[in-house]
This record gives C-alpha cells, sequence and structure tokens, in this order.
C-alpha cells in the first residue's frame, strides 16, 4: 500500500553524481519546500566527494549500505542505464520508491522486472521523461488529444547531435551495450518516446544503424514506424553532427492540421496550422523558448508530479509501466537493425 506523505517533507537520496544528476539536484532546489536529499551515492569516490560538498550532505559508495543507514522515502536513480534494474530491486526491497532515469533500462526482461520487483514491494516506480513537461509539446499534446489532427497521415523526428569521442571516453560503461545503449536508447530515447505518447501504439518497426565512433553501439540510426491507426512515420538520429548539436524536431502532416517543433531540443514551434482555431493558438509563441541544453528545463516539473504522488493528490505521469513502452519499441528497433528484418510489436504476448 503507497505510504502518502502529508505532514513533512519527502526523503530522497540521489544515486549517481554524474551529468544528469545536476538537472536532479537542481530540481530538489526548485522543490526544496517538499523535497529533501538527504544523501547522495556514488562508486566514484571523486564524484561523490563533488557531490557532498556541494549539496552538504552524507555520502556512500554502496546502495545497500546508503539503503541500511538512511530513513527515505526514494531514490533517484542517475546511474548509467544498465544499473537500473539490480538498483531498483535493491530499492524495492528496502520498502523506497525508485525514480528512474530514461532509459529504465537496457534489456527489455530487465525492464520487466523493475516494473515486477516494485508490484511485489508495493512501490511506486517513476521513470523521468521530463521532455513531456516542455511547454511546446504540452501544447502539441492538448492538440493532439483533442484529435485536432484528424487522421494522422505522417509523423518524421530528427535528432541531429554531437556526441565527440571524447564524450564516450569519459567512462568505460559509455557507449557500451550493457550500461549505456547507443544514439536511439540514450541520447534520442525521449524522441522515442513521443512517437507512443503523442501518436499512439506502434504496429512495426524497421530499423538500421551504423557507428562511425569507437564504440560498440550505434551513433547514427535511421527508422521506419507503422502505427497501429495507420500512420506511416521515420526518424533520423545521428550523434556525429559537425561542428555542434544542431536540430531535435518532430514534424506532424495530418489531414487537417500540420505542426512541427524544431530547435535544438523541440524548444520552438515552427509550423502550427489547423482547419479550425482554439484560444490556445495564441500561445504558441510565448510557449517557445531558448535552450543552451538537450535536457530541457522539464525536471522541475517532473518532480512536481512525484512530489503530487507522494501528498496523494496525483498519480505517476510515467510510471514503470509507461516508461516500458518506449523500452519496448527500442528493443524492437535493435532487433530490427540486427537481423535486417521487420519487427512488428508487441515484443511478446
Amino acid at each position: 500500500m503507497f505510504r502518502i506523505v502529508t505532514d513533512r517533507k519527502i526523503r530522497v537520496a540521489l544515486v549517481g553524481c554524474g551529468r544528469i544528476s545536476i538537472k536532479h539536484g537542481e530540481a530538489f532546489q526548485r522543490h526544496s519546500s517538499d523535497l529533501e536529499l538527504v544523501a547522495v551515492c556514488d562508486t566514484d569516490s571523486s564524484a561523490l566527494e563533488k557531490a557532498k560538498a556541494e549539496y552538504q550532505v552524507p555520502g556512500y559508495q554502496k546502495l545497500e549500505e546508503l539503503l541500511a543507514r538512511e530513513d527515505l522515502d526514494a531514490v533517484s536513480l542517475c546511474t548509467p542505464s544498465g544499473l537500473h534494474p539490480e538498483q531498483t530491486v535493491k530499492a524495492a526491497e528496502a520498502g523506497v520508491h525508485v525514480i528512474s532515469e530514461k532509459p529504465m533500462a537496457t534489456r527489455w526482461s530487465h525492464g520487466q522486472k523493475m516494473v515486477k520487483a516494485c508490484d511485489e514491494a508495493g512501490v511506486r516506480l517513476f521513470v523521468v521523461k521530463q521532455n513531456r513537461r516542455n511547454t511546446t509539446l504540452q501544447l502539441l499534446k492538448r492538440a493532439m488529444d483533442e484529435n485536432r489532427f484528424g487522421k494522422i497521415h505522417m509523423v518524421h523526428l530528427n535528432v541531429f547531435w554531437t556526441r565527440p569521442q571524447e564524450y564516450y571516453d569519459r567512462a568505460k560503461w559509455c557507449g557500451t551495450w550493457e550500461f549505456d545503449g547507443g544514439a536511439f536508447m540514450n541520447q534520442a530515447s525521449h524522441y522515442v518516446d513521443l512517437m507512443e505518447w503523442l501518436i499512439g501504439p506502434v504496429s512495426d518497426v524497421q530499423c538500421m544503424t551504423s557507428t562511425h565512433r569507437s564504440i560498440e553501439v550505434e551513433d547514427t540510426g535511421v527508422m521506419n514506424i507503422r502505427w497501429r491507426n495507420g500512420a506511416l512515420g521515420s526518424m533520423a538520429v545521428t550523434m556525429c553532427t559537425y561542428p555542434r548539436n544542431l536540430e531535435g524536431s518532430i514534424t506532424i502532416l495530418g489531414e487537417k492540421g500540420t505542426v512541427r517543433i524544431g530547435g535544438v531540443a523541440v524548444n520552438e514551434i515552427q509550423e502550427w496550422q489547423f482547419s479550425d482555431s482554439r484560444d490556445y493558438d495564441q500561445e504558441v509563441d510565448s510557449a517557445n523558448y531558448e535552450t543552451t541544453s538537450v535536457y530541457g528545463f522539464g525536471h522541475p516539473l517532473y518532480y512536481k508530479n512525484v512530489i503530487d504522488t507522494f501528498r496523494g493528490k496525483a498519480e505517476p505521469e510515467t510510471d514503470g509501466r509507461e516508461g516500458l513502452k518506449s523500452l519496448e519499441l527500442l528493443i524492437a528497433a535493435y532487433l530490427s537493425a540486427r537481423d535486417g528484418k521487420t519487427v512488428s510489436l508487441p515484443l511478446e504476448y
């Protein structure tokens, strides 16, 4: 039974003190009246010491010790993706809720294991999909939910970013199948998430990938998609754009509407045309925002839903089962690229 917290701050530990943990730290500070960061954890002693000094909290190199010594409501997993399943199981067994960064896992069975472990322990599993909270995508989601496009004909997504060799060389786990995943699974996973969240369940996937850096996984790929509603689409991804991040975009073409959201990270509504009009159409220009980071500004908004869930005011916007939807699509894409064939969903019945 989920325990609602109403009379105190929600006690969270940050597990993993690398790049993305900074966004979580900013969210904790933004919601300091509701969230209390009580500890940090990292196997890297230098990263751990830096986080301890910044947040002025105790630090642990082992998750087991953290779970045993601290009175926690939740852990935020900012560790390599391949570690999420084991860490989720340990937290769940300790009765601690889990907030997992994307992707939730690098294997389909591991993602299912995470959901099962949290179900059996009676704890929540939140999967971070902060891009859904971007103002531009919130407007697009509203238009989709109101069926303003009519029948969707075509959808296309581009992720043209750059990740030089030194990005992958910063740690042994980077660019590996076991712990990281490639351009689709890691860097572009939020865009893969948009396929199901906005358009609906996917029926068939065809994918090809290539690798140009000295890594195990793909840094470039293309995907063809057929949705169950009859829409067709495609996605082009590369981490080899020269000399900087160029574009993160989605274009939707329907019988009654055309929308393109672009910029470096879906931060600019560049086309917004519908056969009808709604009051929020006037919000299009104000929804655009400048960003120097492909992460966007959605983490504090995502944590607001986490807080509301703990307070008994909401349900998780992206729980473990919602996270499985994009993971299933990612695994289907990799199977298609590996075997050179169309892969149909669901992967299993």
